[in-house]
């Protein structure tokens, strides 16, 4: 009886040791969310992306059942917030769970519906994230939690050639006036100091709605008489007004950037963020 009982004993020790060792489901609603959640979580979990297309304009995007199933199986989910993915709020109402950790990254830093979505452009968001998918993950996983100490310090740490791009930028190009046709690049613009026109014209196309014909006007005349150094284009949601514009540009020897709201595949969040950089340093230095 008693080796019964032991052997019951190791069998159920050997249970709870191995779901221990079964990864942490996470689901991103967008990818360079995910990416993060990766660096930070290493071997001990498994991330699922939503948003990972960076041809797909995502403010068009709609959620499927096979995505209502991820959200419903995951032990955490993180999203944006600030009203820029509306699906994932619905499908978590839909499938309350109260083991379940969701990081709604807008309040982190205090951005709300009506604020530029686009907070990860932002250089204080990535950190601050960060550290608090970190610290969610050591409360699902206290086992792992000096691991996630170690990577934490280490996406840190690399985010340091970013940190110091924007501040080569802004000592260059500050007060340089330079224009978008939509506000994804917004909060990065302003850590760089410049000086950003047609801001109503972007508010227009990212809300899916005809900007005025003086907006159109306006926008016309800072390409035609190079007002603006650069134009910042949106490539996932070209439609016949953005692409007028950019071609307006490149007809006026105004350098275009591209940019998108996707991160790119084979890149992480650091790589993509620099590689815009890079690419707007290139175009302002020839202006």
């Amino acid at each position: 009886m008693r080796n019964l009982i032991f052997g019951a004993l190791a069998s159920a020790l050997v249970a709870i040791t191995a779901a221990h060792a079964e990864p942490r489901k996470i689901v991103a609603a967008e990818n360079f969310y995910g990416d993060v959640a990766e660096q930070i979580g290493g071997a001990n979990v498994a991330v699922s992306s939503i948003l990972t297309n960076p041809e797909q304009d995502p403010h068009e995007f709609e959620a499927s059942t096979s995505t209502a199933r991820l959200l419903a199986d995951a032990q955490l989910v993180i999203y944006n917030g600030a009203d820029y993915d509306p699906w994932a709020v619905k499908l978590l109402s839909a499938s309350k769970s109260p083991s379940r950790e969701v990081i709604e990254v807008a309040k982190l830093v205090g951005r709300k519906a009506g604020d530029n979505p686009h907070i990860w452009y932002d250089p204080p968001t990535m950190p601050a994230y960060a550290k608090a998918l970190a610290a969610t993950l050591v409360k699902l996983d206290p086992a792992h939690k000096a691991d996630y100490a170690v990577n934490l310090a280490a996406f840190e740490a690399s985010l340091k050639p970013l940190t110091d791009k924007v501040a080569e930028l802004r000592t260059k190009y500050a007060g340089t006036p330079v224009t978008a046709t939509e506000p994804v690049f917004g909060y990065m613009a302003t850590a760089l100091g410049l000086k950003m026109r047609n801001d109503r014209f972007q508010l227009a196309v990212m809300n899916d709605t005809e900007p005025s014909a003086s907006q159109i006007a306006a926008f016309e005349k800072d390409l035609k008489t190079r007002a603006v150094k650069v134009l910042l284009y949106n490539s996932q949601t070209s439609e016949p007004l953005t692409e007028r514009m950019r071609m307006l540009a490149n007809d006026s020897k105004v350098p275009v950037v591209g940019v998108t709201e996707t991160e790119p595949e084979g890149k992480r969040y650091q790589e993509w963020m620099l590689s815009q950089l890079t690419a707007l340093d290139q175009a302002l230095a020839n202006r």
